[in-house]
């Protein structure tokens, strides 16, 4: 039997490769912005099916035609999960953020929990505000002590959000990232047989900027028909705002959208939009449960337009 994660309340992750991570979340299941299905990760699942799901999303069984592609950013177009923790890590030793203090050392997210962590908070802030509400607000270079106002944690967060943003940055301009195979090719297709082309990031928008004109280049960036970040919508994904919205903004019905995601919060904004979605998962989102996906692929350099606009027609009759 496969076994599974389950985030609930307190604990710690161990970097040892030998266990099975158990990590204690419960304040998780609490958040109006989670659905309980995000919280089961299973092991030893088979291979994914690339062939569609009877399981599929269930949209309106009028006429339907591929009208917009909407791509996310992290993990879609650049699988840059290694490259956020570097960050966030790089920024917590600069600010010397400890949440124990008698540990002499740094907060330090190591890759197996920010693999779970990240799959189930959307944004750096909010992510660090749960972590620092459920393991103790740090003392800092910041604050010497602890905050303990709304204000003084609002700003702790604020400043080491705006300096790991900063370093993110960096690491972009470094000219050693590339984007993910099959992403600027299918954007291509896409503008070239009139679609609309958008990008929807629940990450800051100075940092999805970054990485669109470094990664899809400057004319690709200006060229796309709607660009949403984090910053753009009250409620990061899951929620749905963002997919709404850029339904609204491109003009088009989100029965004619369709969505490519790589984790189930992207998935769970999308479906929640009324919008069906395919699935190009990571190595950190494999194993989870896309079930509400019209289809999964390991990347998209076998995809072509033809594929998905097929995928979009057959979808009421394969659910």
């Amino acid at each position: 039997m496969a076994s599974t994660v389950i985030l609930s309340q307190t604990a710690t992750l161990s970097s040892s490769s030998s266990t099975t991570t158990t990590a204690k979340f419960s304040s998780l299941t609490h958040s109006p912005i989670f659905h309980t299905n995000a919280l089961r990760f299973k092991s030893n699942k088979k291979p994914l099916s690339l062939s569609l799901t009877r399981k599929a999303l269930r949209v309106s069984a009028s006429s339907q035609s591929l009208q917009a592609l909407i791509f996310d950013c992290d993990g879609v177009i650049i699988e840059s999960e290694h490259l956020h923790r570097q960050a966030y890590n790089d920024a917590f030793s600069h600010f010397n953020v400890r949440c124990d203090p008698s540990s002499q050392q740094s907060l330090n997210w190591d890759p197996e929990f920010y693999d779970v962590l990240q799959n189930q908070i959307g944004g750096g802030k909010p992510k660090m505000r749960w972590y620092f509400k459920e393991h103790g607000w740090p003392s800092s270079t910041i604050f010497d002590n602890p905050p303990v106002t709304d204000d003084d944690q609002a700003k702790l967060i604020d400043l080491i959000q705006d300096w790991k943003t900063e370093r993110y940055q960096q690491i972009i301009k470094s000219g050693t990232v590339e984007p993910r195979p099959g992403v600027l090719r299918l954007m291509d297709e896409a503008k070239a047989a009139g679609k609309k082309v958008a990008v929807c990031s629940a990450a800051t928008k100075s940092s999805v900027i970054l990485c669109l004109e470094n990664l899809i280049g400057m004319e690709r960036f200006e060229g796309l028909d709607c660009f949403l970040a984090g910053d753009d919508v009250k409620q990061k994904k899951p929620d749905p705002s963002i997919y709404v919205t850029a339904a609204k903004r491109l003009g088009i019905s989100e029965k004619d959208c369709l969505v490519v995601e790589d984790s189930v919060i992207g998935l769970q904004a999308a479906t929640r939009a009324g919008m069906a979605c395919v699935i190009t998962y990571t190595s950190s989102t494999a194993e989870q449960d896309f079930k509400d996906a019209i289809t999964i692929y390991p990347d998209l350099s076998n995809v072509r337009l033809k594929d998905l606009e097929l995928l979009l027609q057959n979808v009421v009759a394969a659910s």
